[in-house]
């Protein structure tokens, strides 16, 4: 059930302005720190295990907190929800600014991470509040700011890093955090829409312990050991409480995530592909700086400067901004699930032109837009696709577990990435460094992930998918628009 308030968004062009600068910055924050972390030891004096957790506690804190708070908003206010976030992290950048501890840094980046539920919670909001003809390039662009937020945090960090001294990123950061704050004060408003019921408290507990032991496990394996006692504990118990939980969210009158929603094949299909969308896409981050980074006596490295690297998948950043109206085109007139399958074809066609051409930069730029391109398309249909098959009132929590699919599928690719690199090695200048071919095992791993999201895509319900608006409704008088639920779906 749900009640309606009658807040008008007094400037909507401004508004959805606000929202997507505010999904690009926290998905920034989220690889902001990986030119970093060769330095960390050095400038800490932290170990390298210590080090690395400066981006595995991002991707724990963003995977917990993206669907609690996704719920939550829906509840009691996205707006309210999404101010709470931007205010975390805020805090979080101001905590790793003024330490060089790492005890302290680690709970800022913590922080930071919390803040990715803001992207979910956009789109909610616009979903909401924007008319129906302009839901979908709306949706498109702020779901793409994950994307977007990734391919140009690298270089920006890179910048910060070889000109200033270190602690200026997180500065800046902070800085930009509070802008957005003020941003969304002023210019968006409260989404109208509210689901009644209690809070399941326990539902909560249990989500969080089973992603923290299941993602604990995933990006710390490949140090444990992927048949150390700890690391097949914790699968283990992420196997247990997750079978615990789901049976206890089945019987709750309002659960944390509504199963019997989410089995729907609409829902599940969705969120597989999301998933192996996210694996696809990352492997497209992690490897293209290093890559080029390594040193020419490898016989295919360009031995690059940092900040080369990171400039090498800006091209990709921008085709994303202008990609997102045109992805959101073709999901209104042929349905996102024709938006989602043309995104795999074209992010395994990128791969394909990354496992021939490594030896020349432009055409491993080349090569790591057009993924990028897909990945556009993709994370623009990805949201869509959700929206046509969950009531109007689960919007959030849907988006969040929808975003949270993500965030594991790039969970999942950085330890394949990782135990692939790591273990097809040779010797290059007296020191050890990945073959070409573990380079290239990437690709053809993350190439295939997106076939498997075609043909998942592909096995999607298609009723109801030329209707020209996502969900085609008319603006009632309580402003309580929703996307009806497909039949069967």
């Amino acid at each position: 059930m749900t009640e309606a308030t009658t807040d008008v968004a007094p400037h909507p062009r401004l508004a959805v302005a606000v929202l997507a600068f505010c999904g690009v910055v926290v998905a920034i924050m989220q690889t902001i720190v990986v030119p970093l972390l060769p330095h960390i030891p050095d400038l800490t004096g932290a170990t390298p295990e210590a080090a690395s957790w400066l981006v595995t506690v991002t991707l724990l804190t963003g995977a917990v907190f993206t669907p609690v708070l996704g719920r939550v908003g829906d509840m009691y206010g996205k707006r309210r929800v999404l101010l709470a976030s931007l205010g975390v992290l805020v805090v979080g950048s101001v905590l790793c600014a003024v330490s060089s501890h790492i005890g302290v840094l680690i709970a800022g980046r913590a922080l930071q991470g919390a803040a990715i539920a803001v992207i979910p919670l956009g789109i909610s909001i616009l979903r909401d509040e924007l008319p129906p003809e302009r839901v979908l390039s709306a949706v498109a662009l702020m779901s793409s700011t994950m994307g977007i937020g990734a391919a140009v945090g690298l270089p920006i960090a890179a910048v910060v890093i070889e000109n200033y001294e270190w602690h200026t990123m997180f500065w800046v950061s902070g800085a930009i955090g509070l802008l957005d704050f003020l941003l969304v004060l002023r210019l968006v408003p409260e989404s109208p829409l509210r689901s009644r019921g209690r809070f399941d408290t326990l539902g909560t507990l249990g989500l969080t312990g089973a992603l923290v032991c299941l993602l604990l496990a995933v990006t710390q394996g490949g140090s444990w050991g992927w048949t150390s006692p700890i690391t097949l504990g914790l699968l283990a118990g992420a196997i247990v409480i997750a079978l615990v939980w789901g049976a206890y969210e089945l019987r709750v009158p309002t659960p944390m995530v509504d199963l019997r929603v989410s089995a729907r094949p609409a829902v599940l299909l969705t969120n597989v592909a999301a998933l192996l969308i996210g694996f696809a896409f990352y492997a497209n981050s992690l490897v293209t700086g290093q890559m080029v980074q390594e040193p020419k006596a490898t016989g295919y490295g360009l031995g690059a400067s940092i900040v080369v690297s990171g400039l090498c998948l800006l091209p990709g950043g921008v085709t994303m901004v202008l990609l997102s109206p045109v992805s959101a085109r073709i999901s209104g007139k042929y349905g996102p699930r024709t938006s989602l399958a043309l995104a795999s074809v074209v992010i395994a066609a990128g791969y394909v032109v990354r496992y021939f051409t490594s030896h020349s930069l432009w055409l491993i730029v080349a090569g790591a837009t057009v993924v990028s391109a897909g990945t556009a398309i993709a994370y623009s249909a990805l949201p869509a696709q959700v929206m046509r098959s969950v009531p109007v009132a689960e919007t959030g929590a849907a988006n969040g577990l929808n975003t949270l699919m993500r965030s594991i599928g790039q969970a999942f690719c950085s330890a394949t990435v990782a135990a692939v690199l790591a273990n097809m090695t040779f010797l290059a200048a007296g020191r050890e460094a990945p073959t070409l071919g573990a380079y290239q095992l990437v690709f053809l791993i993350a190439g295939a992930a997106a076939l498997l999201a075609l043909a998942v895509t592909l096995c999607l319900p298609g009723a109801g998918e030329r209707t020209g608006t996502v969900g085609g409704e008319r603006r009632s008088s309580a402003r309580t628009r929703a996307m009806p639920i497909e039949e069967g779906a």
